[in-house]
């Protein structure tokens, strides 16, 4: 009794350790592929490159490993070598990484021109800095599994289980690095702590497999292998062991073809109703490996069963998981109402925890079903002549070989020609046709009939058409008129007619990426950058959208305009659907636009710009934090001319003083100057732009104003004290002398201060909690800026004229008496708007926008 009682014992310390084993995997590759985003561009193809070369690591180290876990005296020492030696490779990733900052610019210049060789240049890096730890990390499953499965009968049962703990540590691995780590302590410590950890349980496993402890461990076997070949009787007419073994590979290498694919689709159906956040992410992540470690606790309880033939558990797994993928477009639409964005008034946590209700309604059930077939699989490998190590290798590297097929079909094949709802239906075709090709091949009671339901299920699947489901997947509402989708590799893109005559873009169901009904504000964001640059001549813009705001650089006399949009659906409808409100930006010689991400398109190439526009961002929508960073804001400023500016737009409906603090403070950290001007004279919703100055010796020229309005504007000639009213009753403060975000905490690519606090933000707001600066609270900000530095005192202010520096007050009058007048407080309305008269050159109420001239 004490000796099972030890042996136990000793049994969990080793289970312990492989779940740390995947906990401590799925933390590095969670920042494994938000670091390669920054080096390569946050994009699918990059995302998509970083994960199928960790696929392929694991994979090819399943194999490997597992055929040679025989030929080691013990299997655990081995298994803890490798858990140290991942250690040490993802401890080199730090040193490569920071190499290939400095090498892949150089690199591009040299292969950009083709996009073929930028892609194999980009998976060669990949490969140098992931591979190595990846094919370790798949060795670890075969060598665990060589270590504890003893004797006939037990692969199935001790191999799901060991299945079952690691996607439970890897599960709680992506919580961990999605909620904890990085916000709490920073990227570096984060991946510094995995490591630690790593190396913990590779020096625990190294001690207790040491040939002196193994006897102890492992009953007295210690000798030239640590385990028994897994003989048994091929039975019930199966046909030849290699023949079966061949064939469940076969299944294994569909089933995560499968699983992979459904797993990326339902991502993109999460992403039309949610946040969007690095926490929602890591939330659905997470809930799907928990669906998939129930799966394998499921074959664990299954493969126990001696009186059901597996023959006939395998059909019905196979079979539940085609109807379980089947329904889930209906399970979806049903959780969701309709693709309704998810929770819109809640708090953070039950914001949360609705996602994860919803999850599990979605995913848990057909992941289960999905994530069973895989280790069930098992039992019947104990058909074969073959040891624990190379049986288990085997048929994880063709699960992850088909992994890596099915990640990658799922996004660039499946989802744009077929959507998301026929793909779904495409995928669960694929279960019922793997049940005919073992019935096929493996004699079974009832096969005709098996064949023929099966054959029906296929059938049924590739001709069904989700009604009604089309209009939608684009965020289409009554009234509205679709005018074109693309359902991408990148995002759900809709082009779409509203009930009031404008056109929107719209990206995942909810997310406006601008309007024609919004000419003016979205070509304000290059008049208010471009006016006060005295020759700016060449043009870098960060995101496009519709293309508007790019499109009325043209108006000015610029020779190049560089604009980077990373969702290439974006910029194929912006080209179709828009072009008469873009002023006809895809035709004009001196425009390229480039469908990547724009810090990649500003890191890899060496050109450098007069005036760089960041766009308006949803700060919390995850990747986007990267672009408010101080490692960002440094390389603007180096790809900045001599008196160049960085415009940086924050929509302040969507950002709380917190937020505007941190990228305030970080870009004065890089910027000798940064000042802040309205976007807009709205009553309460509004936009900022935070123009980063490269020198701070030139203060504001309003005589470069005139020239520059009069180039661009056309219509009859207005004064020069017109124009130069018309821009500086955009003019809020000087940020950087006035000492306003001084002691906010820096944004930093290490802790991503923004990406982590602006979505918590978000749902504090949406539940009643006034959080984002609008109405009282933008006003109460721009008194702030004003008296901290009167711009009587502001030193870019310098060369301005009392009559000038009029004007700057002018502009803060306006902006009181549109919060009052829309709030209705007649008062103070007419007080403010008399001020604002007595300071203005023009007359009337209205204070015009330097876009208003704009044709």
């Amino acid at each position: 009794m004490r000796s099972k009682r030890s042996a136990a014992q000793k049994h969990t310390v080793l289970l312990v350790l492989f779940f740390l084993s995947g906990f401590t995997a799925l933390v590095y590759q969670v920042l494994w592929v938000r670091e390669l985003g920054m080096l390569f561009g946050s994009t699918a193809r990059a995302a998509a490159i970083s994960i199928a070369i960790f696929f392929a690591g694991l994979a090819a180290g399943a194999r490997f490993w597992g055929a040679r876990a025989r030929r080691f005296q013990s299997a655990l020492r081995w298994f803890g070598l490798l858990e140290i030696g991942v250690a040490a490779t993802a401890l080199g990733y730090f040193l490569l990484l920071d190499a290939y900052y400095l090498v892949y610019p150089l690199i591009y210049a040299q292969v950009g021109h083709s996009a073929v060789l930028d892609g194999v240049t980009k998976a060669a890096i990949a490969a140098t800095l992931l591979f190595p730890t990846a094919f370790l990390i798949g060795g670890t499953l075969p060598l665990m599994s060589e270590h504890l499965i003893r004797g006939r009968g037990r692969l199935a049962r001790t191999g799901t289980l060991l299945y079952a703990v690691n996607t439970a540590g890897a599960a709680c691995g992506a919580l961990t690095a999605g909620f904890v780590l990085p916000p709490v302590i920073g990227i570096q410590a984060a991946y510094a702590s995995a490591i630690v950890l790593d190396l913990g349980v590779g020096l625990v496993a190294a001690l207790k497999g040491r040939p002196r402890l193994a006897s102890a461990d492992t009953g007295g076997a210690t000798g030239a292998v640590t385990s028994q070949p897994l003989r048994t009787a091929a039975g019930h007419g199966s046909g030849s062991p290699q023949r079966l073994q061949r064939i469940i590979r076969t299944v294994a290498f569909c089933s995560g073809f499968a699983t992979l694919a459904i797993e990326v689709i339902w991502t993109r159906l999460f992403a039309q109703v949610l946040q969007n956040s690095a926490y929602t992410y890591a939330l659905v992540l997470t809930v799907f490996l928990v669906s998939l470690a129930t799966g394998a606790v499921a074959a664990h309880l299954l493969a126990r069963l001696t009186r059901v033939r597996e023959e006939t558990t395998l059909v019905a797994l196979l079979m539940g998981a085609a109807a379980a993928a089947a329904a889930s477009p209906w399970l979806f639409y049903c959780a969701t109402d309709g693709l309704a964005y998810l929770s819109p008034e809640r708090g953070f946590a039950a914001y949360l925890l609705s996602v994860a209700g919803v999850a599990i309604a979605v995913m848990l059930l057909p992941g289960v079903l999905l994530g069973s077939v895989l280790p069930y699989l098992m039992r019947f490998l104990e058909r074969g002549y073959t040891t624990a190590g190379a049986a288990v290798g085997g048929l994880i590297s063709a699960d992850t070989l088909g992994a890596i097929a099915g990640s990658l079909a799922g996004g660039f094949v499946l989802l744009p020609t077929l959507g998301v709802w026929r793909s779904l239906l495409v995928l669960a075709a694929m279960y019922p046709a793997l049940l005919l090709l073992f019935a096929a091949t493996v004699p079974l009671k009832r096969n005709k009939a098996l064949l023929l339901a099966a054959a029906a299920a296929v059938a049924l699947l590739l001709w069904f058409e989700p009604p009604g489901l089309r209009n939608i997947a684009f965020g289409v509402r009554p009234g509205e008129v679709l005018v074109e989708g693309i359902e991408g590799s990148h995002a759900t893109v809709a082009a779409v007619d509203t009930r009031d005559g404008s056109r929107v873009l719209r990206v995942n169901n909810y997310y406006t990426l601008g309007s024609s009904g919004s000419l003016e504000p979205e070509r304000n964001q290059t008049a208010v950058a471009l006016l006060q640059h005295p020759a700016p001549r060449r043009v870098f813009y960060l995101g496009m959208g519709t293309g508007i705001t790019a499109g009325a650089a043209l108006f000015f006399p610029v020779e190049e305009v560089v604009v980077c949009e990373i969702l290439p659906e974006v910029v194929t409808l912006a080209e179709r659907q828009f072009s008469r409100w873009n002023n006809h930006l895809f035709g004009d010689e001196r425009v390229t636009v480039h469908a990547e991400d724009g810090r990649n398109c500003l890191m890899r190439s060496r050109a450098t710009y007069d005036v760089i526009v960041s766009d308006l961002f949803t700060p919390w929508k995850q990747g986007t934090g990267n672009l408010y960073t101080l490692e960002h804001y440094r390389l603007g400023h180096r790809r900045l001319r001599e008196g160049g500016i960085y415009v940086q737009w924050i929509p302040l409906y969507q950002v709380s003083e917190r937020e505007l603090g941190f990228i305030a403070r970080t870009m004065n950290e890089v910027f000798p100057r940064v000042t802040i001007w309205r976007g807009d004279h709205y009553a309460s919703a509004s936009i900022v732009a935070l123009v980063g100055h490269r020198d701070a010796d030139h203060p504001f020229d309003p005589s470069v104003v005139a020239g520059a309005a009069r180039d661009a504007f056309s219509g009859p000639e207005e004064s020069s004290e017109y124009y130069e009213a018309m821009l500086l009753r955009h003019y809020v403060g000087n940020l950087s002398a006035s000492g306003v975000f001084a002691a906010a905490p820096l944004n930093t690519d290490d802790m991503p201060r923004v990406e982590y606090v602006a979505p918590r933000t978000d749902r504090a707001h949406a539940a009643g909690e006034p959080r984002f600066l609008t109405g009282d609270r933008r006003e109460r900000l721009y008194r702030t800026v004003r008296e901290a530095l009167p711009p009587e005192d502001d030193p870019f202010l310098a060369e301005l004229t009392a009559t000038q520096l009029k004007y700057v007050h002018a502009g803060h009058y306006y902006s009181r008496y549109a919060y009052a007048q829309e709030h209705r407080a007649e008062q103070a309305a007419a007080r403010y708007r008399d001020e604002f008269r007595g300071l203005s050159p023009v007359s009337g109420d209205h204070v015009r926008s330097p876009a208003r001239h704009l044709e």
